[in-house]
Order: C-alpha cells, then sequence, then structure tokens
C-alpha cells in the first residue's frame, strides 16, 4: 500500500484533472477535434520532433532517433487521420432499424502509463484519443525516461493553453515511482497501461478498469513461394526499427526447409550476421539476467551487443540471428528479446510451421501477433484459423506493419490488446474507441414475438428432436 503522501499527492493531480475535465465535458465536437488536432500538429513539427527524439535517445540510449522522429512526423499524423473520422462527443450513432441510438460519454479521468521504449510518443498517444472523447489524462512516466515525457506533456500543456483550454486536462507525475503509478491507477477512473508485464497486471489489479497490452514475440512464417532477397529486405525493415524497441519487431523466422540455407544468405545480404554456436552462448550468457532481458541490450546497436557478448560482428551488420530448434524456458532465444537478435527455425511441413508458430506463442507472446510471407491464400487462413493470436501480418513487414500503417488496414496505435490469451481484455489493436463509454437508448418497434421454429432457425427440427430423461 502507498502512503499518505503518495495518496495526497495523486489525490491532488486527480482533482485538478477532474476540474479540468468538468469544463471539457462541455465542449463541442469541433472544439475537441482542434485540440487534438492542434497538440499532434505542433509534436509533429519537423525541429521539435526532432529535438523530442534525440532527448528520448540521449535519456534512455535505446532505439534510433530517425525511428523517434518518425514516430512523431508520420505515425501520430496518419493516427489523427483515422480517428479524426470517429464521432465522440455526444449521439455518434442512429441504427433505424434496431431502433438504437448511441451516445459517447467520457470515462472522466484515465491514468496513461509510457514505456521508456516509446517516451515520446505514447503520452502523445493518449492524450489525443483521451481529449477527443473528452477524458482529462495523467500520464506515469517510467523513472528511466521522465524528462523526456514531462517536456512532452509541458508542450502539450502549452499547446491547451494557446487554445484557451485547461492545461490540466494533461498532466505528468514529475517523479514516477511504482508506488505512485499503482495509486494513480487506483484513484483514476481508467487506466491505459503500456509497460512491462509487471506494470500492465498491477494495472488489471487496481481494482478499476483497464486497457493493458501482452508481452510481444512475433513469429514470421516464410515459405518457398515468395521472392527471398525481397523477404529478407521487409524483415530487416522490421526487425530494425527503432532498433527493435517495439513489441511488433519479428523477434523469428519460422523457414521452409527447402529454402531454409538460401533464406539465411539473403538475410545476410540484407544485413544480418549469422551467429555461429559458439557466438549464440555468449549472446545468450549477456541478453538475459536473472531470467529477464538486461536493458543492455534492450534497443541498443548491433555493435554494443557484440562488444557485450564478446563477438566479433561487421561494422555494417544491422541484426543478428542465432538458429534454433524448440521452444521454451530451455530455449530462451524461443521468447522476445526486444533487441537487434533474430531467431531461426526450419520446417518441413506447413502443419509443423503452425505448430511451432503455437509453441513459441505459447512460451511467449500468447494472443499477440505473428506473420506469414507467402502467396498461399489458404495456408494465411490456416496460420489465422490454428494460431491464439490477434493479428496475422502478410507479406509486410511486422514490426512496421502491426500497429497500422498507411499500407493495411488495422487501426494505427501504439497500444496492441492481445485479447485472453495475452491476459488483456480485447484481442485488437487499442484505438479511438477504447476512450471512451457508451449510453443507448432504445425505442419500442412494431414488431412481436416469433413463432419457435423461427426463433430457431434451420436447425429447429434437430434441436427439438433432442430427448433427456425426466429430472436429468
Amino acid at each position: 500500500m502507498s502512503d499518505s503522501a503518495d495518496y495526497d499527492h495523486i489525490a491532488n493531480l486527480v482533482e485538478k484533472a477532474r476540474q479540468a475535465q468538468a469544463v471539457l465535458n462541455t465542449y463541442t465536437q469541433e472544439q475537441v477535434d482542434l485540440l487534438a488536432g492542434a497538440i499532434v500538429y505542433t509534436l509533429s513539427r519537423p525541429e521539435l520532433a526532432s529535438r523530442i527524439a534525440m532527448m528520448a535517445y540521449d535519456e534512455t540510449k535505446m532505439g534510433l532517433v530517425d525511428s523517434k522522429r518518425a514516430k512523431l512526423t508520420h505515425k501520430m499524423p496518419a493516427i489523427f487521420h483515422d480517428i479524426r473520422k470517429e464521432k465522440t462527443v455526444g449521439v455518434i450513432d442512429h441504427d433505424a432499424e434496431s431502433g438504437i441510438t448511441t451516445i459517447a460519454k467520457p470515462y472522466g479521468v484515465i491514468a496513461a502509463l509510457v514505456p521508456s521504449t516509446n517516451c515520446e510518443a505514447t503520452p502523445i498517444f493518449k492524450s489525443v484519443l483521451g481529449i477527443r472523447a473528452r477524458n482529462a489524462v495523467i500520464c506515469a512516466p517510467h523513472p528511466a525516461s521522465k524528462k523526456t515525457t514531462l517536456f512532452v506533456v509541458d508542450v502539450i500543456r502549452q499547446v491547451l493553453r494557446s487554445l484557451d483550454a485547461p492545461e490540466d486536462l494533461v498532466q505528468c507525475i514529475a517523479t514516477p515511482s511504482k508506488t505512485l503509478a499503482a495509486e494513480l491507477m487506483a484513484q483514476c477512473d481508467v487506466t491505459m497501461a503500456t509497460g512491462s508485464g509487471d506494470m500492465v497486471k498491477a494495472a488489471y489489479s487496481s481494482g478499476k478498469p483497464a486497457y493493458g497490452v501482452g508481452a510481444g514475440n512475433a513469429v514470421v512464417v516464410v515459405d518457398e513461394t515468395v521472392d527471398l532477397a525481397a523477404t529478407a529486405d521487409k524483415i530487416r525493415i522490421g526487425k530494425t526499427g527503432d532498433n527493435a524497441s517495439g513489441c511488433s519487431a519479428e523477434n523469428s523466422v519460422v523457414v521452409q526447409a527447402s529454402i531454409y540455407d538460401g533464406f539465411l544468405r539473403a538475410l545476410e545480404a540484407a544485413g544480418a550476421h549469422i551467429a555461429s554456436a559458439d557466438e549464440k552462448a555468449k549472446l545468450q550468457a549477456v541478453i538475459w539476467e536473472d531470467g529477464h532481458i538486461s536493458r543492455k541490450v534492450v534497443a541498443r546497436p548491433v555493435s554494443e551487443i557484440a562488444a557485450l557478448a564478446g563477438i566479433d560482428v561487421a561494422a555494417d551488420r544491422k541484426f543478428i540471428v542465432v538458429e534454433e530448434t524448440g521452444a521454451g524456458a530451455e530455449y530462451p532465444f524461443s521468447g522476445e528479446k526486444l533487441s537487434l537478435v533474430l531467431t531461426a527455425y526450419k520446417y518441413e511441413t506447413f502443419d509443423d510451421a503452425v505448430a511451432m508458430v503455437t509453441a513459441i506463442t505459447d512460451y511467449s507472446g500468447s494472443g499477440h501477433s505473428c506473420g506469414i510471407h507467402t502467396t498461399d491464400e489458404a495456408r494465411i487462413l490456416k496460420l489465422a484459423l490454428e494460431t491464439k493470436t490477434s493479428r496475422v501480418i502478410v507479406r509486410q513487414p511486422h514490426g512496421v506493419a502491426n500497429s497500422g500503417n498507411w499500407s493495411n488496414g488495422l487501426a494505427k496505435t501504439f497500444s496492441l490488446g492481445c485479447g485472453s490469451w495475452g491476459g488483456n481484455a480485447v484481442s485488437e489493436n487499442v484505438t479511438q474507441k477504447h476512450y471512451y463509454n457508451t449510453t443507448r437508448i432504445a425505442r419500442p418497434l412494431d414488431r412481436f414475438e416469433p413463432d419457435e421454429a423461427t426463433i430457431y432457425g434451420p436447425l429447429f427440427d434437430r434441436i427439438a428432436a433432442v430427448r433427456i430423461e425426466a429430472g436429468a
């Protein structure tokens, strides 16, 4: 339990947020769209975005400045383009056939957990979607990236002030800690949880509703129907974005046996270093500490990972590939690595490939995502039907496409729900519709109760033929 000082500190933030939210609750759709759009536009200006990206890198030493800048200059505007089409104020839908009118209403005050791996974009994403739905937002930054998150929140507050809106619609814990984050989640109305597994579990245990994310560990199948060089380059793009800091970055490739050796050569041509058995052992010794991924390798350059492991890797190499045969605790490379290390598997039949994807995600990443590079539509559907994954990415760089992209129809987001498989409430990309409550008006319809045959449909005769013993 937190002490009284923690409680009072958070209570003060929440009270200011509630006062600000009461004002926002009177805003029209046009007014909230203006606030949200101005926040995105301001923070997507190249000079400011570059400053924030450099700040995030300097503070965390994780990821790539260019990737972080692109989240602000390209990803956030793309997200806004999608969500601005959705009504979030007042009556948002009326279905004449059912007689149902749907009204959107705010949650109130949202606790927004901000991970160190995305400290530059997550506070913008959650603030923008929160404000569009007339909520106030309080950010709980990771201690390792609080400077960047505080700076971003301050910019957002400046934008709000410039538009005569209450600046306390968005606040940030200045001296973050796990106890303050826990207290925040307990006092706010709902939590948008992005971060470590421990923090997501804490969100679900806070006593308040929460939208969480599950562990990533994207497994990508490569079959013999695709161009090897083009596919290897897509995997390079997905794997190396922001130095693999994202949960959607490719973590394993499962490759058909007849093309396995050729595909390793294609990966090498795309910039991979193929590790020997000895190098693999040295990498394993440094990537994990006490069963957890070492922060010394998370989103760090290949050169640093290689130096840490004491292996020689050419300066032009962009990621490292290790070969593996099994999944589970005895095969740590089958788990999420959050680093520029990719695991390669070989499969014979497609059933073997599906079984391997299942085994890997059962160990780490259940409910999250997988991908496939094939031209065989039956294989795509089989993978989707038989794996416990919320997204199946087809012939695209997984790390780029999984959170929504101009090249696919997924909702653009920074929060990826993993369903009950991953311990989450939703199995889709968390987007605007998850940021508000709804009230439904049900009007009377001019219709009557149908007969039993209509109620039970075409199976009625078989249903009605079922007999049981009396009292059974």
